[in-house]
């Protein structure tokens, strides 16, 4: 990695976007203590190709070793994959990789000049958090998981206790499940106020604000103020702990290439959870929820196991129907990267803002993950779609849906998806069976200019559920004016205030089913005190 600045170290300034500096990867095996690797025009860069291509000045260089650990697959192969340790999986930050410190040199094209670096670093374990008084951690391990891969596999959550958890024994809980990427511990609640003397001089790019950290502190306090107060509705609330060797979750479903990740936490977390902290244990009492990969997972929970919840709310979810696969027609485009022309090499945009303004294309953002990593290993956005929706390949790693380089899509894999994890298309496919068991459970919500331009898949999902029929879905959804990425449904709010309440928007339409459809007989009292 190579930055031509020292404002942070080199990995730490590698994304996808117009800041990024340089990245050149290469797959390393079996490496041994002292052994030099040669990173030279041959490495896989970007957003410079080639390592010859860096143009003349200083830099600060700093190489990174992601290590992997080899897996026996129940399936039969053997396959190298990054374990999460503990971090989320990100390669920057996992503990146990090997880094060294950034040190400048200057680069001459013309010359032919070695620079020797020496990962001589290594990343700290990161300590596990503490339980509170509200705040309960869970682990534990999974038997369906730790039999996929050949070792032992861990699921843990963080688990948000109602006021009153202690002094009401006999009370059993409704569960809120909030979907979402990976969570150190469980965010937006603190029983403490911020200082009043906080700095807010940091300044936020994505909503063009000063002092956000301390308004994300204000509103966690404010929270745990509404929490502990009298009138508000007695709930355990969930956050999921699914890292993976591909992702920091795991989509929470049934996948060939990530395992049975969806019967593990269904079967084998929920139980344990519901015992530990007393839920109720029954479908009509579980709701779930979340935003963009949250998102996704809310509904896609909500129909692989339609009795097991009674609602999901989804804001702007990961690709819902893959005719709109960000602006990909998986299904009839030929190349994800270009529009087709007879004479013209149009770009696939992949990033905008609210404007419109483009940031990364297709090939940018494809290009970069595979600099960090081969074989969909590079712990970020689409080599995960591929790990989740794709069969797995006769090596034992995920099929691509298009070729990484050159964008050309493989529609057999396609067809795959199409019949596995499009939800749109499952939906109506299987309507028959699943709308009885959907109605009034499926709630959608989008900005409309979704940066990742996934309100074009929730417009095609909306189109089909406005037509069903024996029964109608009875759900909502909703779209959020000149909204980018993560609007939630909330009209009254800014993204960047609405964004933090999501444990606490859906309440009310929550205890509005729960009063219209718990079966006779079912604890509708216990947890109202």
């Amino acid at each position: 990695m190579l930055a031509n600045n020292d404002k942070s170290e080199p990995r730490k300034q590698i994304n996808d976007g117009l800041t990024t500096q340089l990245v050149f990867g290469i797959d390393v095996d079996d490496m041994q203590p002292g052994q030099a690797i040669t990173i030279d025009e041959n490495a896989f860069g970007f957003p410079i190709r080639s390592i010859s291509n860096i143009p003349k000045g200083d830099y600060y260089v700093q190489a990174l070793i992601n290590r992997y650990e080899t897996f026996k697959l129940k399936t039969g192969q053997t396959v190298k994959l990054p374990p999460d340790q503990g971090e989320g999986q990100h390669w920057n930050t996992k503990p146990g990789n090997f880094y060294s410190k950034p040190q400048k040199i200057s680069i001459d094209p013309s010359g032919n000049k070695t620079f020797k670096v020496v990962m001589d670093q290594k990343i700290e374990p990161i300590k596990e958090p503490s339980d509170t008084k509200y705040v309960k951690h869970i682990k534990i391990q999974s038997r369906k998981l730790t039999e996929f891969y050949g070792k032992p596999t861990f699921l843990g959550a963080h688990v948000l206790l109602p006021e009153g958890f202690d002094e009401h024994p006999n009370a059993h809980y409704p569960i809120m499940i909030y979907h979402g990427h990976f969570p150190e511990d469980f965010g937006g609640f603190s029983t403490e106020a911020p200082d009043p003397k906080m700095d807010t001089s940091d300044y936020s790019d994505r909503f063009g604000i000063y002092g956000y950290n301390k308004f994300q502190k204000q509103e966690a306090f404010n929270f745990y103020k509404q929490w502990i107060s009298k009138n508000f509705p007695r709930f355990l609330v969930i956050e999921i702990q699914h890292a993976n060797p591909y992702y920091d979750d795991s989509y929470a479903v049934n996948s060939s290439n990530l395992g049975p990740y969806g019967d593990a936490i269904m079967y084998e977390l929920l139980p344990e959870i519901e015992k530990k902290f007393r839920g109720i244990d029954q479908g009509w009492a579980r709701f779930t929820y979340g935003g963009s990969t949250g998102g996704w997972e809310a509904l896609a929970v909500q129909m692989f196991y339609a009795d097991e919840f009674n609602g999901c709310f989804a804001a702007c979810p990961d690709p819902v129907d893959f005719r709109s696969y960000c602006l990909v027609d998986i299904y009839k485009d030929k190349n994800a990267f270009w529009y087709e022309s007879d004479f013209k090499k149009l770009a696939r945009p992949a990033h905008r803002n609210y404007l419109g303004q483009i940031q990364n294309t297709m090939e940018e953002t494809n290009h970069y993950e595979l600099a960090i990593g081969t074989h969909s290993r590079s712990g970020q956005q689409w080599d995960i779609w591929e790990a989740v929706y794709s069969p797995q390949g006769e090596d034992g790693y995920p099929k691509r849906i298009f070729n990484k380089e050159t964008g050309e899509i493989d529609h057999e894999v396609a067809n795959y998806w199409k019949e596995h994890y499009d939800l749109r298309y499952i939906l109506e496919r299987d309507w028959k069976t699943l709308g009885p068991k959907l109605e009034g459970k499926i709630h959608i919500y989008c900005g409309d200019m979704d940066n990742y331009y996934l309100n074009n898949a929730v417009y095609l999902m909306e189109n089909f559920l406005k037509k069903t029929n024996s029964p109608f879905y009875k759900g909502e959804v909703d779209y959020g004016d000149r909204a980018e990425h993560c609007w939630n449904g909330d009209h009254n709010n800014p993204n960047y205030i609405s964004r933090l309440r999501y444990n606490t928007m859906y309440l009310p339409k929550i205890l509005k089913r729960i009063s219209e459809s718990a079966p006779k007989g079912a604890d509708i009292k216990s947890w109202k005190y």
